[in-house]
């Protein structure tokens, strides 16, 4: 797959460059820019980013960085048994627990929320770090929500973390999942309460919370060019909020 130009590979993590060491110079260049097209394309075109770890794993299969790489590729486009594998590998290769969450995930995506839950109260979350625990949280409170258990997947968010003024990278994601829960048990006030918070931690627009809580304000969002379309008057532009029940 072409890569341009201006990827050199010397933008990956130096820990990571330090893992191609092993590789001869040429070979360990080859890899470091596929996975710099990994990390480039795998939040807007996951696809690509998918393609370029294969030619990465096809060329050093044996670095766990790599491993790890094609299965955050695959797990972005939703290939659950492919990430499932590739994760496992690198764990076995670094021996590091910090890929336990997304093997949860993985598990969820497999149709197997019994088996998230079962590796939510494993040994290993307790080796995770404070982000990694609150990423198990969220998982173990998917996987009560697949199985129709919305009162504990609610419990299962209810932590420190979440009642925790302080603003982590992960804040806006708890938040954002325990409104959603609620809102999914019926409790609309409190859902509000708490999708208001989470666009308070989301600084980097990480959920749509804010849209969650427009809907939930009874505003929608009108399309000024589609409408003075339809009405064959009026200028375009971009889009305006409207109260929904406007008469």
């Amino acid at each position: 797959m072409p890569i341009p130009e201006d990827v050199t590979g010397d933008e990956i993590d130096k820990d990571v460059r330090q893992e191609l060491q092993s590789l001869p110079k040429t070979l360990a260049e080859d890899v470091a820019r596929n996975l710099v097209m990994v990390a480039r394309l795998i939040d807007e075109d996951p696809e690509g980013a998918y393609g370029y770890s294969r030619v990465a794993l096809r060329l050093a299969s044996r670095v766990a960085a790599v491993r790890e790489a094609a299965g955050f590729a695959a797990y972005a486009n939703q290939k659950y048994t492919e990430a499932l594998a590739e994760f496992r590998a690198a764990r076995r290769m670094t021996g590091t627990v910090e890929l336990w969450p997304l093997m949860a995930d993985c598990e969820r995506g497999l149709g197997r929320p019994e088996k998230a839950l079962d590796m939510a109260g494993a040994p290993e979350v307790h080796k995770l770090d404070k982000a990694g625990q609150v990423e198990m949280r969220l998982v173990a409170a998917g996987a009560r929500r697949d199985m129709g258990q919305l009162d504990a997947a609610i419990v299962t968010l209810q932590s420190p973390e979440l009642a925790s003024n302080s603003v982590q990278p992960w804040t806006a994601r708890l938040r954002y999942a325990y409104a959603d829960a609620l809102l999914a048990a019926g409790r609309q006030g409190e859902a509000r309460e708490w999708f208001a918070k989470a666009v308070e931690a989301d600084k980097d627009g990480s959920t749509d919370a804010s849209d969650r809580l427009a809907e939930l304000d009874g505003v929608e969002f009108v399309d000024a060019f589609d409408e003075s379309e339809d009405d064959g008057e009026g200028e375009s532009g971009g889009g305006a909020a409207a109260p929904a029940d406007d008469e």
